[in-house]
Order: structure tokens, then sequence, then C-alpha cells
């Protein structure tokens, strides 16, 4: 049986980088995976208020992260730090208080910038976060990528200079997977 991969791309832009990378990796893994990408658009921001009776857009995100057997996160940095869309998702899976959806999930972290330190320090926040909710983040290898031409090809894979790194990154993903789930 395949296994269930969610895949949360934090940016909403229609021609986000990241989504590109995205859809890249997923190429790159093996067959025993299985991936679905959430959908985040319609997702209200976080309100407490809202606890005892969860928007729908909310509850069907719940519901994916418990059916996955991992998350796989690909996120842009914004202002140093991951996007509000993003921490929204957070928010709304690990609440009501005592029914988190994240706790005990394998979970890893990758994103691309046009900038030289690739979404580092999005990707330091981003670990802490999910730490204090239970993930389990892959511990290594660490992927801070730059984007540039290349990076993606006009097919949507990842480009032969990239390619062997990627590849190690998804496989230590899948091994990483199968140890936590």
């Amino acid at each position: 049986m395949a296994k269930k991969i969610l895949v949360i791309v934090g940016s909403l832009s229609k021609d986000s980088i990241n989504r590109k990378l995205a859809n890249g990796l997923v190429a790159l893994a093996p067959a025993s995976m299985a991936f679905e990408f959430a959908e985040l658009g319609d997702l209200p921001v976080y309100n407490r208020d809202d606890d005892a009776n969860q928007p729908p857009a909310a509850k069907r995100l719940k519901a994916q992260i418990e059916a996955a057997d991992g998350v796989m996160f690909v996120t842009p940095e914004y202002n140093r730090s991951i996007p509000a869309s993003l921490k929204n998702v957070i928010d709304h899976a690990s609440r009501p208080s005592g029914q988190s959806s994240w706790f005990g999930r394998a979970g890893a972290i990758i994103g691309t910038s046009p900038g030289g330190v690739g979404t580092a320090l999005a990707q330091q926040h981003l670990r802490t976060i999910l730490s204090a909710q239970g993930v389990k983040v892959m511990p290594q290898p660490d992927a801070y990528i730059q984007f540039k031409d290349g990076l993606i090809t006009g097919d949507g894979q990842i480009g032969e200079a990239s390619r062997a790194f990627l590849q190690k990154w998804m496989d230590a993903f899948v091994q990483w997977v199968d140890k936590v789930a």
C-alpha cells in the first residue's frame, strides 16, 4: 500500500516557485508514495472563537493531515520567516486545544527563494513551530534552494544541475516516513 503524503505549499501564488519545486520533487518520488496537495486558499484566518464549530476548510485540512503518513512542507521565505498562510494552516490544524492533527506525523521542510540563502530562516522558524506541535521533522539533509534558471525545466521537472541533490533529499524523506509512520 502506498504511503500517503500531504504536500503543503506555503505560497498561495498561482505562479509559485515553491509549488513548482513541490511538483518537481513529487516526480522524483517512488511509486510507493501517493501525494495530495493541501488547498490553503479557502482557509479563513484562524479565530479561536471558531474552535467549537470549525469552518469546513479547517475540517478538511485536519482530515487530510490525519490521513497522511507524512507531510512535506514546501515554503517560501517572507520577511525572514514563514508566510502567514502557512502559519494559519498550523494554527487551524492544532485546534481545538487537545485535538491537534499534527502530533506524531513525519514531516520534512524544503523551500526555494531567489535570495542567496534560499529559505534558511523560514525553515528554521518552521522547524521550531512544528516541533512544538509534535511533528517529527526530518533532521537531515537540509535543503536551502536558491531559485534560478534551470532549477525547474520547462516541463516541470527538476533541472539536471540540482537533480542528484534533490533526489538525495527525496530519498531521505521516503526513508524518514517509513521510519516514523
